[in-house]
């Protein structure tokens, strides 16, 4: 029930979002609506895994980063960084240039913590 309420309230908020850029705005102001809400969209959802990264550096332990999402986010916020780069749009390259920082320090906790946690359970013989 609380998904469906989730849902319905995206869903709604999405409506209005479209409703007041097509039919409120003109056409300079709509760019700058949108992308100013597309900056703010992608830099929160860029931003989202600092809490997984909080928890790797207090666990100490990579088991809740998955390796794989953490790449592919890299990869493709520098994609789509040098595109915003190439076509001069700051709306493009300043959150994708926020994700590929997140990114990066994403894959260099991942390298640091996963190589101390592989050391930390390989036992010593003796």
């Amino acid at each position: 029930m609380k998904m469906l309420g989730l849902l319905v309230g995206l869903v709604f908020a999405f409506a209005l979002v479209v409703f007041v850029s097509l039919h409120v705005l003109d056409r300079d102001t709509r760019r700058l609506f949108v992308g100013y809400l597309s900056v703010a969209s992608l830099v929160s959802m860029f931003a989202s895994p600092l809490f997984i990264i909080n928890l790797v550096i207090r666990t100490k332990s990579v088991e809740f980063m998955p390796f794989s999402l953490s790449l592919a986010t890299f990869l493709m916020s520098i994609s789509f960084f040098a595109y915003g780069l190439l076509e001069h749009d700051f709306f493009i390259y300043i959150p994708n240039g926020i994700g590929t920082v997140l990114g990066a320090a994403q894959l260099l906790l991942y390298a640091y913590f996963s190589k101390t946690s592989r050391e930390d359970s390989i036992p010593l013989l003796a």
